[in-house]
């Protein structure tokens, strides 16, 4: 029990952490900038020459340039090359919205799945595309930071407890040796094992290629940085290494972009000739230029997107660029996530703004009641609507539509305060273009439900948790002038700047509080689970009948739970295993449903604190799970023969045909059985199902497969082989589409008739269904196979493949791929879809408990 209630703090410890990290690193930015005036960084901001900030963004220019050649090298890693176009699109979307928003539904990973899916790339070849990223990014600031280090020892080596001469020594060392050893597994092509993790190289003219597109990446983005420094900053080479190991922790911290954590760095390796408050407004700047301006273009394409899908005119002049259409057209579907985040963003800003003393506040009659009160009133509200719009965050990404028009109301209504608290007209033209913004994203909002639909999340709260902290870390910072008592709390004038925040901030707190209290303690409403009874089972049969998978008929084995959407048309089979909620296969039914039905079943799994986990989904819906922002995890690929094109004549087949002969002269004979069937046929048919059980490792296993039952078997066609009119061998066949596509479930054979009999059946199987003009013959799943061996692979591939190859004592995985493959297949992924906080083998163990009934079930006959 105590390990089972620990699970939900496993997969919340790294969103804890990060946001540990973050606070570390605002405690201690806090106490660096104590000394400083915020008076004059804004002076500072102010005094930066024009010709600085265009040297800065054409820095960021080139720098983003250079990240777009990381997908160009990382595709021709893959063997996957793409249009230059498509590259370009993918890859500034992917680091534009990845660098601000860090993990999420719009990550850099799932903008790439998004743009590159559409032009034919897998989930598994994205992946390794990130991966090749992270690795060439992670080689190139360690090897930059330590050739600094290296020309430079003194830049951090003041902080490290070696001499300036050893500093050196060691990091020429290890440059060098670095170097030659990646240029020799590249020459080699050979392969580098450490751990568990095997890293294989691009060839020479790729690596020397990626390392000048990494050297440029680094170069360009510390140059934006450097070139807005004071005077009396390091030289740039030297900065170099500051930024490579500032860049490093704060990628490490898991804190999104870093923040807090990059600036403390930053700041404590800087010399002491540049002034504290000058490095502040210098990496202020550096973060709006390199990190939003990006983002707000990138938001702003996706707006224009969004206006080019409604209004068709911009269809139009695609035309001529076919190539691009398609992978424009998946950007809609980023949309929710974007909104959500930008409105986040929002919330948090204005909290920040309301700790701001007003900018004319100084201006005015200390008696005049009215200025008081429009400036009172003005910054409260625009600290409620601050709130309210990182409350309804959560309900943006779910697509909620009275989200979307609260937040535009919260926007327009923080317009209308921000000028009456005399904010200024750009705070307030800042606010009412955000709200501007948004509408074109109206199409993405057609979800019915609750404002709040969905906070609570680990990453949510720990998110707001840190716009907390930095919020009141903001305000200590400006108004620490002013000696705190009681009296501040009473104190109503034009000029109480620092009373008037106290108030917002409070009154942000109690609602945010308030508000917590009543979504934690609010009566649970959700829609009750459909248990297997005759009426729940007889519609799931209708509708299984005319799927596009035959698996759907599995929900007649009367061991799932069922949700059905609001009309009928669709329906999710699904089973409670520990704190999974497993979902089998695709959802079933009419595919328009198919989003609203996933929606409910992970909202059912959350408000029962449990997790939605999708195993063996398709290929078919892949982009409905990247839109739920599901992780994919391959864990198998089904083998289909296309029947049309099977045929037992030329060499391939030839031992195949051989053996079949042999069989039909040895007296084996090969009969399809309709039903109804009766019982004396059942009952012989359990009796050879007893003793295939007899043999095998694992009890009778259920969820995935079918099971012998009298009920379910009598919905299925029955093949069966006889020798000498004995029956040996039965086999129930699921088809659907009309009879298009049929796939085998339960085959079992007497153990004393195992040599040759499955191949027998399989070859008797699909010449008869390819007869009846059947499409497509599924051989079943082979577990574990086709797991990528690359070396940018995630750890969940290796481990598979590890079972895989080793995994015999409980189950020949190897050998079954190997024995369908002999019908030269179509072989077809199967992945397991769940949220990426949540480890694959945990998933995968309630999955197994599941199908085996027990943990006996797993290893006992």
């Amino acid at each position: 029990m105590a390990l089972k209630n620990f699970q939900p703090m496993r997969s919340a410890l790294p969103v804890l952490l990060g946001a540990a990290l973050f606070a570390l690193g605002l405690y201690a930015l806090y106490h660096l900038l104590k000394p400083v005036d915020p008076a004059d960084i804004a002076a500072q901001i102010r005094s930066i020459p024009a010709s600085v900030l265009a040297t800065a963004l054409g820095a960021t220019a080139v720098s983003y340039g250079a990240l777009i050649l990381y997908e160009w090298f990382g595709l021709r890693f893959i063997g996957r090359p793409l249009g230059p176009g498509i590259v370009a699109l993918g890859g500034f979307l992917g680091y534009a919205f990845g660098n601000v928003i860090g993990i999420s539904v719009v990550s850099g990973g799932a903008v790439r799945y998004r743009i590159y899916s559409a032009v034919g790339l897998n989930a598994l070849e994205v992946a390794a595309v990130s991966g090749y990223i992270a690795v060439a990014l992670g080689v190139g600031l360690t090897l930059a930071g330590l050739g600094s280090l290296a020309i430079y020892p003194g830049a951090v080596g003041g902080y490290l407890p070696y001499a300036a001469g050893t500093v050196q020594a060691v990091a020429a060392g290890l440059v060098a040796l670095s170097v030659l050893l990646l240029l020799w597994l590249s020459a080699t092509q050979r392969t580098l094992g450490f751990r568990g993790f095997q890293l294989r190289l691009p060839p020479l003219p790729d690596l020397c290629g990626q390392f000048l597109v990494t050297l440029t990446d680094i170069a360009a983005a510390s140059f934006a940085l450097w070139v807005l420094l004071p005077a009396g900053k390091p030289d740039f080479s030297v900065f170099i290494a500051v930024y490579a190991a500032a860049t490093m922790i704060g990628v490490l911290s898991h804190v999104p972009g870093g923040i807090g954590v990059f600036e403390t760095v930053v700041i404590g390796t800087l010399p002491a000739t540049v002034a504290v408050g000058d490095a502040a407004a210098a990496l202020l700047l550096f973060r709006l230029i390199y990190y939003l301006v990006p983002f707000t273009l990138a938001f702003l394409l996706v707006a224009l997107n969004e206006v080019r899908l409604a209004s068709g005119f911009g269809s139009r002049l695609l035309a001529r660029a076919p190539a691009m259409q398609p992978a424009l057209t998946t950007l809609h579907g980023l949309a929710p996530g974007l909104v959500a985040a930008v409105a986040f963003g929002f919330g948090a800003y204005l909290l920040l703004v309301t700790m701001i003393p007003s900018v004319r506040a100084g201006a005015m009659a200390d008696g005049d009641f009215v200025a008081a009160l429009l400036l009172e009133g003005g910054t409260i509200a625009s600290a409620i609507a601050g709130v309210g719009l990182l409350i309804v965050s959560h309900g943006l990404a779910l697509r909620v539509s009275s989200a979307y028009w609260f937040a535009l109301g919260a926007l327009g209504a923080a317009a209308t305060a921000s000028f009456l608290s005399d904010f200024g007209v750009e705070n307030t033209a800042f606010l009412g273009l955000g709200a501007l913004v948004l509408v074109p994203f109206r199409s993405a909002f057609d979800r019915p439900g609750r404002l709040t639909e969905g906070v609570f999340g680990a990453r949510w709260f720990a998110t707001v948790v840190s716009v907390g902290l930095a919020t009141a870390a903001f305000f200590f910072f400006v108004h620490k002038a002013v000696p705190y008592s009681n009296d501040l709390w009473s104190e109503f004038s034009p000029q109480s700047d620092t009373p008037r925040a106290l108030r917002a901030g409070m009154a942000a707190t109690a609602l945010m509080f308030f508000c917590g209290i009543y979504l934690l303690t609010r009566p649970m409403r959700r829609k009750p689970p459909v248990e297997a009874d005759g009426q729940a089972l007889s519609a799931a049969a209708a509708l299984s009948e005319a799927a596009e998978d035959p698996q759907a008929w599995l929900s007649q084995s009367g061991d799932k739970r069922f949700l059905f959407s609001e009309t009928g048309n669709a329906f999710i089979m699904y089973a409670v295993r520990g704190g999974s909620w497993i979902a089998l296969g695709d959802p079933v039914g009419e595919a328009a449903e198919f989003e609203e039905l996933c929606w409910a079943f992970a909202e059912q799994a959350a408000m029962a604190n449990g997790r939605p986990v999708f195993y063996e989904v398709s290929g078919r819906n892949l982009p409905l799970w990247v839109e739920f922002g599901l992780s994919l995890n391959k864990i198998g690929e089904e083998a289909v023969v296309r029947l049309p094109d099977f045929s037992l004549a030329g060499g391939k087949f030839k031992t195949m045909r051989a053996a079949l002969n042999k069989r039909q002269r040895d007296g084996y004979e090969f009969e399809l059985m309709a039903p109804p069937h009766d019982g004396a046929l059942i009952d012989c048919l359990h009796g050879i199902s007893d003793a295939w059980l007899g043999g095998k490792t694992g009890r009778e296993k259920g969820f995935s497969v079918g099971r012998f039952e009298p009920g379910y078997l009598a919905h299925f066609d029955i093949a069966v082989v006889r020798k000498d009119g004995r029956i040996v061998a039965f086999a129930n066949i699921l088809s659907s589409g009309g009879g298009l596509r049929v796939a085998v479930d339960l085959m079992r054979y007497l153990p004393e008739e195992a040599s040759g009999l499955m191949e027998y059946m399989f070859l008797s199987l699909i010449e008869h269904y390819k007869a009846r003009g059947a499409e497509e013959f599924s051989l079943g799943t082979a577990p574990l196979a086709g797991l990528s061996e690359r070396s940018v692979a995630r750890s969940w591939n290796r481990f598979g493949r590890l079972i895989y190859r080793h995994g015999g004592a409980f189950y020949n995985f190897e050998g079954l791929r190997a024995f369908k493959q002999k019908f030269q297949p179509d072989w077809r992924p199967r992945y397991l879809a769940l949220p990426p906080n949540i480890s694959p083998v945990l998933a995968m163990r309630d999955v197994a408990l599941q199908i085996a009934g027990s943990t006996r079930g797993l290893v006992v006959k």
